[in-house]
């Protein structure tokens, strides 16, 4: 063990003066635990793109101005982005704090001393005043950092700063798609709640008519009171939507970080939301590793290996200087003149930890645990990443047709309508067969708009698990 103290000692007492001895593990990025490829679903044409979501910019991606004016207030007034920025104000300060360690301070000092003493404790027999003034300059504990314990502590502040910053990303990632989707959300809701006043009117005129002609022995109680089951559950489903449209404004505005207020919403469409279609979803390996949250995993691993270094080299000795040199006199006003006594003291000191009580051992086995938990952290970043993207690939592939059949049903119940109403004003048919078809065309138009938000919601989840929105406006890839 002593031999082997002294050879790490005289290597790196060489490559000190090099400036490159530590003791930190090499780096090795862990084996992407990932397939090759994307899972395709079978059956579906993936669809194909040019644009890498990690290179497209959010204003890019998402065309309509009402949307682009909501996420852009968000990110100016979200708290969580807010908190983001300040771990990231926190972080640097810390990062600046380990890395002032490397350079010696130097300090400045003035002293005064007085002292009096009577005549019985004089040597001389009468009392005796002293008066001393000192000022110097001095380095105070510098640590000649043989070992590479304070390069390595500056080393895992860097990543940790990094890490933050990655963080921050990852914020800035989520809170547009979060944003972006609870808008959809209201717009369809929106229109959701116009499906149904435009629903209940026609079908308080049904009522309304099937109420005279049965007077007239036309209309069945039996016709009537269907009809009057229709209308209020239609006046069911209004409250309902009325509730929903409130509520995804509170969150909005939540999101926003502003306060609730008419008119701080712009208004806008579903149908006029537009965004890519056929974005290029690249390889694993490239697209993952572009992600946020993977580059928060991967600087929180390089902190934990850097770690090690320093827990390594608080088994060698520390070496600290302490250093002074300035001036002392008698007298205050002759302190910076040529009658001032110059006065310097060097104090070096080593320290060999000889007994610790199994401290540095705990400390050095407290890192490598730490760091193969940031290795599993990362390599289960990676796995949740592709389930996220595979996920929302197999959406997109399936959405779009999904939402081409649902408007052919809606056509195709729309059709049965009309045929049921002219049915049975030809007295063919009975009034159960109206009500039928036209609750059927209602369902229809209800889950078109539903599946309109999905398929919209979708398209904006891939561009977020894709890497999309991370950077901000200044920021290029």
């Amino acid at each position: 063990m002593r031999k082997t103290v002294l050879t790490v000692m005289a290597v790196c007492g060489v490559t000190t003066a090099l400036g490159a001895c530590t003791m930190v593990p090499d780096y090795l990025r862990p084996g992407f635990s990932a397939a090759e490829q994307w899972n395709d679903v079978p059956g579906y044409e993936t669809a194909q793109g040019e644009q890498a979501a990690q290179n497209l910019h959010w204003r890019n991606f998402f065309k309509d101005p009402a949307l682009r004016q909501v996420i852009a207030i968000a990110l100016e007034h979200n708290k969580d982005l807010r908190m983001a920025a300040l771990n990231i104000d926190a972080a640097r300060a810390q990062y600046r704090i380990e890395r002032a360690d490397i350079v010696p301070s130097v300090n400045a000092n003035a002293d005064a001393t007085y002292q009096e003493s009577s005549d019985e404790s004089s040597v001389t027999g009468r009392s005796e005043r002293t008066d001393l003034y000192d000022a110097n300059l001095g380095i105070s504990a510098y640590e000649l950092d043989l070992f590479g314990r304070v390069r390595s502590k500056n080393q895992a502040a860097l990543n940790d700063y990094l890490a933050t910053e990655s963080a921050r990303d990852v914020v800035r990632n989520r809170l547009i798609a979060e944003v972006a989707n609870a808008y959809l959300r209201l717009l369809a809701d929106q229109k959701l709640l116009a499906l149904t006043e435009k629903t209940l009117a026609a079908q308080e005129n049904t009522y309304d008519l099937l109420s005279r002609t049965r007077d007239e022995g036309v209309a069945t109680e039996s016709d009537v009171s269907r009809a009057q089951t229709a209308v209020e559950t239609a006046r069911v489903n209004l409250h309902q939507y009325r509730r929903l449209v409130e509520q995804d404004k509170n969150a909005l505005t939540l999101l926003m970080g502003v306060p609730h207020s008419e008119g701080m919403i712009p208004v806008s469409g579903l149908e006029n939301i537009d965004v890519p279609v056929a974005l290029d979803p690249g390889l694993p390996s490239d697209v993952l590793t572009a992600r946020p949250d993977i580059r928060q995993a991967e600087y929180e691993l390089l902190a934990r290996n850097a770690d090690i270094g320093a827990a390594r080299a608080a088994f060698f000795p520390q070496i600290s200087l302490t250093g002074t040199y300035g001036f002392a006199s008698d007298s205050l006003s002759d302190l910076f003149t040529s009658g001032a006594a110059g006065a310097w003291r060097f104090v070096p000191q080593v320290t060999l930890p000889v007994f610790q009580g199994g401290r540095n051992k705990a400390n050095l086995e407290l890192a490598e645990i730490r760091k193969e938990s940031a290795i599993v952290n990362y390599e289960k970043a990676i796995q949740t990443a592709f389930r996220e993207v595979s996920d929302e690939l197999a959406a997109r592939a399936t959405l779009t047709e999904q939402l081409e059949a649902q408007r052919r049903l809606v056509a195709a119940s729309e059709r049965v309508y009309n045929m049921s109403d002219e049915r049975y004003k030809a007295g063919i048919d009975s009034f159960l067969s109206v009500l039928d078809a036209q609750r059927e065309l209602y369902v229809a138009q209800q889950n078109e708009i539903q599946t309109e938000r999905q398929r919209l919601t979708n398209l904006v989840n891939l561009y977020r698990v894709l890497g999309g929105g991370s950077f901000g406006e200044d920021e290029v890839r």
